[in-house]
């Protein structure tokens, strides 16, 4: 008697326990796999335990960032106009470039630019090359061609004027034309800007904007010989 007394207790508990009670037990495992959402917090993190929430979606895509490149296109020709060569150069765009074409479009003032102006890279006294922590006053791995280093050209550094941007891209409205007066070995070229910059070969005033060489090796230059060099400038 006393046994079934106690089964008969047994079961009216069982009948009268509130259903909310019951709901409460499922785990937050169960309760994100059949979509209720009791506790957001627990069925949050129980998704992304079982997989249910791609964890791709927290993780940064690098390839989506954007990147300041450029590319250089030098073509030479003889005394005569023939094609002698043609080769590109994929840029160092600077640490100092970068932060001068940030601070120009977000300073949120008006800003008139000087220059740019382009010059050659000469193979005297090359050792290391551009690098992104170059500026005009300190670019240990290479030298300016066209005054103390050879080849010399006519004239001064080159002033670049580009088309409205387009595509991402920015390029010159025509390309510049280097008249070769020595006979000597380029390396590439670069671009500099900015306050204090000048078309004079050798100053060092300016914002170094970027640099680089020639993605097939070093090019020899004649007196006579003539350099075309377009550019275009991307982000």
């Amino acid at each position: 008697m006393k046994k079934l007394t106690a089964l008969v207790l047994i079961l009216v508990t069982a009948l009268v326990l509130p259903v909310s009670a019951q709901v409460e037990r499922v785990s937050a495992r169960d309760a994100a796999d059949a979509g209720v959402v009791r506790n957001p917090h627990a069925a949050s993190a129980a998704a992304i335990e079982t997989g249910s929430v791609a964890r791709s979606a927290y993780q940064f895509d690098s390839s989506a960032t954007a990147q300041a490149h450029g590319v250089y296109v030098v073509t030479a020709t003889d005394r005569t106009g023939h094609v002698k060569w043609q080769d590109t150069i994929h840029n160092v765009v600077t640490t100092v470039g970068k932060n001068l074409a940030l601070d120009t479009v977000f300073a949120g003032s008006s800003y008139t630019v000087t220059g740019p102006y382009m010059g050659l890279i000469s193979s005297v006294s090359y050792t290391t090359g551009p690098a992104a922590g170059d500026t005009m006053a300190s670019h240990g791995g290479w030298t300016e061609a066209g005054g103390t280093n050879a080849p010399t050209y006519s004239g001064t550094r080159k002033t670049a004027a580009f088309n409205a941007a387009s595509g991402g891209s920015k390029p010159l409205s025509s390309a510049l034309s280097f008249s070769i007066t020595s006979s000597g070995t380029v390396k590439g070229c670069f671009l500099v800007l900015g306050s204090g910059a000048s078309s004079t070969i050798d100053n060092t005033g300016g914002t170094l904007y970027s640099a680089g060489t020639f993605s097939g090796g070093d090019k020899t230059v004649s007196n006579g010989d003539t350099l075309n060099v377009s550019y275009s400038a991307s982000f």
